[in-house]
């Protein structure tokens, strides 16, 4: 059973609130709390290319042998992007997790799914299919093929600063950087 300390967190480059072209997304290769890699691709705003953009950039990324596990920070990019995890997790052999800061508003966010985005029915079954939130060691995850215990594992391997692992953390602090000419510092 791997151990969970090498993994790849991907998060988007901010864009203009009227933005509908594709968004640059990043994601960063650790090995416990280190930075090893760093590979970017984009996605559609509010589309639904999210899931094949991250298999090619995990499949074909130069470290995925040595990667265990795919963190994302919320489970859209680029607005309403939903990314669909089990085919992620399917499609590139790793286990997925969904990490927030916070609790969503998860009735907020069906509403705005499915009366203001295209898709957005198929967007929030999406969704539902993984489960609600879990609190796990100051974060909120949602999880696909790993226990509770070894998301546990994951982010006690990952995180060196705050509750953030760091894969996500990193991301978070390139992406802002690379779209706006600087980061704001919390992921």
């Amino acid at each position: 059973m791997p151990a969970f300390t090498h993994a790849i967190g991907f998060d988007d480059l901010p864009f203009e609130r009227e933005w509908r072209g594709d968004v640059r997304i990043v994601g960063t290769i650790y090995a416990q709390t280190t930075l090893h890699g760093v590979v970017s691709g984009k996605v559609r705003r509010d589309g639904r290319n999210s899931a094949a953009e991250l298999t090619h950039l995990v499949n074909t990324c130069l470290f995925r042998p040595h990667l265990h596990l795919i963190l994302l920070q919320g489970v859209a990019l680029a607005g309403f992007n939903v990314v669909d995890a089990h085919k992620l997790s399917r499609d590139t052999g790793l286990p997925v997790m969904v990490v927030a800061r916070r609790e969503p508003d998860m009735e907020r966010i069906r509403a705005a799914l499915l009366d203001k985005v295209p898709g957005g029915k198929r967007k929030w079954r999406l969704i539902e299919k993984l489960g609600p939130m879990e609190e796990l060691r100051g974060v909120y995850v949602q999880r696909v093929g790993l226990s509770i215990k070894d998301a546990g594992v994951a982010l006690h391997h990952l995180t060196l600063t705050g509750n953030i692992p760091e894969p996500l953390r990193a991301a978070h602090l390139i992406a802002g950087g690379v779209g706006s000419g600087h980061s704001r510092g919390r992921a």
